[in-house]
């Protein structure tokens, strides 16, 4: 009897602390609950988030969601557990860098910091636990714990939208998945800050969850140029003629990076020069410098027995080791001090210009287990949810202490990494499924690159490479392969062609990052964001005979193989095999991007462009600055020529970005938005203007060119 009133206690204890949450607003838009007794490490704070306050207050005025007052919180056991109401109908997106689907209501996820293995299960480079909604609101949760997700999957018996039973036998509308209206999420600690983001659209919801996480990185002009990683065991002389091939045929070149062979060891790492491979390194960077061409650097966090800051950092470091280096436990001030000095002195001090951070993902097999004790108190498992965040502030940090931007490439990122400097990668290698990790990572406030490593032929090479021209970062991996823009001759120019158009639409690019940064627009993001493309589901919706509409079919499917690039850009890339493909127009007039002619409006269009092209279309009124095609990216105050194109009918205006590219200045107000505008004139001909240049403010725009791609 006593066991029995201590569970029916037990029971009424867990109701008492199950319940709804109070809501303080604490930016325009934005709300914070908080759920039993939050752990003082979270992700935004590790992150060091300083939200964009004056930005977010630009946004529309919206009251706090309805359905806030809905969610509610329990804590039992030691664990903490959250119910955020669904409507029929809701769609969901994000959760992190998923790689093959969309979309995300009903699945089931386990989010946890590990090399994506190929399966969409949350254990992924950034489990990132923030989603939003179809109905136009997002959700982070701010816990550096492996979260449980049930995106739409149990059903209450106390929900007020229970489905009714159904017998398997006899009802053919029997399904093994009843309806679910909720999204449950586990959280294995005693308590959680949780937050809303209003809307009223998805992409708003997505835009204040940048803007608060501090707005999107604005990388240096010369990160959105052309970059090449050598093979690992390159020597400097080796490096050294890759880019004077690179010159010779005309390639674009910004920065190379230099694979594990540049440390005198890797695997750990000494993060010290190899003197045979490089024996002058001051000099080799210098000398690359004057060439136009900056240097990048891999590397992993786990320190060398023969590195010159082993012995020190070992009482700062984990019980376990990562192929028998130590691992510096980085939320100690004084192991990021060791860390950071050892890299100034021996990089940044001779003008390197960024890094590429690997392993700090996974797999479980090489690194440090949940059993894992840390000098600080952190658990193993919140160390693991939080070291690529680690990884990138602090080697940011370094760069923004000298007033230099840098770009480079992480393996693991977390909610609060929004404003990084960093695009993920890994091993894995679908194009396919690169693209969808594309698309994801715009609702999840992190970058990624569809990098190309090597092909079997010249179709996929080149396939492959369209895709990274309209991506954060335009990139051939060749540390195994070895392979060069010009290793496939057969389709050696159309690689080029590609390689200068991404230097072309520079100043497009860098005006869509500087709006990820000031306004929270993600730069590259699907096609559910893009107005027009949903169609509001309502029960005629749902009741409609989808074979007879193929637009209303397609855009009630996942779409996952097109995306939006920048304000006015849709990109269709094409995949081995393929010589025509199916392309989702939203409503409106969509315009072909490389001729100018019309393509269609709210409609599926079937495209067969050939080998030499990437199926892209341009909305109406569209207006794409584009520069002289260099082979390195401007300097700092260097004046460029703009050929400006507009496509469609339509009058509109674009606002172009400029600074000096390289410092955060332009945190100090040195930066300008000049207005590119086309109108009709009296004889009701589209003509363009731009705005003068403001006083005292960045100008490097010389003569402008206008070009009406639409006849």
């Amino acid at each position: 009897m006593k066991k029995v009133i201590l569970s029916i206690s037990l029971s009424l204890v867990a109701l008492f602390l199950s319940a709804q949450i109070n809501w303080q607003q604490v930016e325009p838009g934005v709300w914070k609950g908080i759920v039993g007794t939050p752990e003082a490490y979270s992700l935004l704070g590790v992150a060091g988030i300083s939200p964009q306050s004056e930005a977010l207050k630009k946004m529309p005025a919206v009251n706090f969601p309805a359905f806030g007052n809905e969610v509610v919180g329990a804590v039992s056991d030691g664990k903490t557990s959250l119910r955020i109401p669904l409507v029929k109908g809701e769609q969901l997106y994000g959760f992190g860098l998923n790689f093959q689907t969309v979309h995300q209501r009903g699945k089931i996820l386990n989010l946890h910091v590990d090399h994506y293995g190929g399966k969409d299960n949350g254990r992924t480079h950034a489990p990132v636990p923030f989603y939003v909604s179809s109905q136009g609101y997002g959700v982070l949760v701010n816990s550096a714990r492996y979260l449980t997700v049930y995106a739409g999957t149990g059903v209450r018996k106390d929900s007020p939208n229970a489905p009714i039973a159904q017998d398997r036998n006899t009802d053919k509308k029997w399904s093994a998945r009843p309806y679910s209206d909720a999204v449950e999420i586990l959280v294995p600690a005693e308590g959680v800050e949780i937050y809303l983001f209003a809307g009223p659209t998805p992409m708003n919801a997505i835009r204040r969850y940048n803007l608060y996480c501090g707005g999107g990185t604005l990388p240096p002009r010369w990160g959105l140029g052309f970059t090449q990683r050598t093979q690992r065991l390159y020597t400097d002389e080796q490096v050294k003629e890759e880019v004077a091939l690179f010159e010779e045929k005309g390639f674009p070149l910004d920065y190379i990076g230099l694979e594990p062979g540049w440390q005198s060891k890797a695997y750990p790492c000494t993060f010290e020069w190899d003197e045979g491979r490089y024996p002058d390194p001051a000099g080799f960077v210098k000398e690359m410098a004057e060439l136009g061409v900056r240097i990048n650097l891999w590397t992993n966090p786990y320190i060398s027995p023969s590195s010159g800051i082993y012995k020190e950092m070992v009482p700062l470091s984990g019980s376990h080791t990562v192929w028998n280096g130590i691992v510096p436990d980085f939320s100690l001030e004084a192991a990021q001090k060791i860390w950071t000095e050892k890299l100034k002195k021996e990089h940044l001090s001779i003008g390197v210009s960024g890094y590429k951070i690997d392993e700090v993902d996974g797999y479980d097999h090489y690194l440090w287990p949940d059993v894992a004790t840390f000098p600080s108190g952190l658990s193993a498992e919140q160390m693991r949810q939080t070291y690529g965040l680690w990884a990138q502030k602090i080697t940011a940090d370094m760069y923004r202490e000298q007033n230099v931007r840098t770009f480079g490439l992480v393996r693991a990122s977390n909610a609060g990494g929004n404003s990084m400097p960093y695009v993920i990668y890994n091993d894995y290698y679908s194009h396919e499924d690169f693209i969808t990790a594309l698309i994801n990572s715009g609702f999840s406030g992190v970058l990624w690159t569809p990098e190309v490593r090597g092909s079997k032929t010249g179709e996929e090479w080149l396939r492959r490479f369209q895709s990274v021209v309209f991506s954060p970062m335009a990139m051939i991996n060749a540390w195994s392969s070895g392979t060069k823009p010009w290793s496939f001759s057969e389709v050696s120019e159309s690689v080029k062609e590609y390689a200068l158009l991404r230097m072309q639409m520079m100043p497009y690019w860098y005006s869509e990052f500087a709006k990820y940064h000031f306004e929270g627009t993600p730069p590259f993001r699907g096609m559910n964001l893009e107005p027009g493309f949903n169609v509001k589901v309502t029960e005629e919706v749902l009741s409609q005979n989808l074979e007879e509409n193929p637009y209303l079919e397609a855009v009630n499917k996942e779409v996952k193989d097109q995306y939006m690039a920048g304000e006015y850009l849709l990109v269709a890339p094409m995949f081995v095999g393929q010589e025509s493909r199916k392309v989702i127009l939203p409503k409106g007039n969509w315009y072909d991007f490389y001729t100018g002619e019309y393509a269609g409006n709210g409609e599926v269009i079937t495209v067969t462009p050939g080998l030499e092209k990437i199926p892209v279309f341009v909305k109406d009124g569209g207006i794409i600055p584009m520069m002289t095609p260099l082979l390195h990216a401007p300097k700092a105050g260097e004046i460029v020529d703009l050929e400006v194109r507009h496509y469609g009918t339509k009058p509109n205006s674009y606002l172009l970005y400029d600074d000096d590219g390289e410092t955060f200045d332009y945190e100090k107000g040195a930066y300008s938005w000049r207005t590119l505008t086309v109108k009709a004139d009296k004889k009701n001909k589209l003509v363009g203007e731009i705005s003068k240049a403001e006083k005292n403010k960045p100008n490097t725009i010389g003569k402008i060119a206008w070009k009406f791609m639409t006849k």
